[in-house]
Order: C-alpha cells, then structure tokens, then sequence
C-alpha cells in the first residue's frame, strides 16, 4: 500500500477559501489525500488553534501548517494606528 501526503484545508466556507481549495485540488498529485474541515465546528476551531492558525484559509501539509498560511492573523497594533479604539473627534471641542 503507497503511503499518502495528507493535506488539510481549514476553511470558513467563504468564496476565497473556496477558490483556494479548488486550486489546492487542482494542484494536488495521487499522493496527496486533501480533506476540507469546517471552522464552524469547535473541534476544527480548537484543533486549528493548537496548530497555530491564525487567518484563513489555512493549509497543513503532513501536520505541519504550510510556511505560506503561517504569521498571519489580527495585528491589534496595526488596527489601532487606523483608527480601532479612538473616538472621532466632531471637532467643537
């Protein structure tokens, strides 16, 4: 029996994730086993948590979450130096 690459797919089911996934599929060879998991479920959520995921879609190879889906995720500093957290002045005062 051959071995098989497995190849998980975390998505939120949105129209990105899915382009994603068809393009992961088209790419993927007859040793690559892709499996789609829903974000919606907890224990994907929980799961995708211990894996290090931060943004969407994410990909892991082998159990190791790929280099291209990784350091992603909220910056609180950037959304604060936009404008998260300030009150807009109406400027009377």
């Amino acid at each position: 029996m051959k071995a098989k690459r497995t190849i998980e797919i975390f998505s939120a089911g949105c129209s990105i994730c899915s382009d994603s996934v068809a393009r992961i599929q088209e790419l993927a060879c007859s040793s690559c086993e892709v499996t789609v998991l829903d974000m919606q479920r907890s224990e994907i959520a929980d799961r995708a948590r211990d894996l290090g995921i931060r943004s969407l879609p994410a990909v892991v190879i082998d159990g190791k979450l790929a280099d291209c889906c990784a350091g992603r995720g909220l910056d609180e500093e950037v959304l604060m130096a936009a404008g998260l957290g300030r009150l807009i002045s109406d400027g009377s005062g």
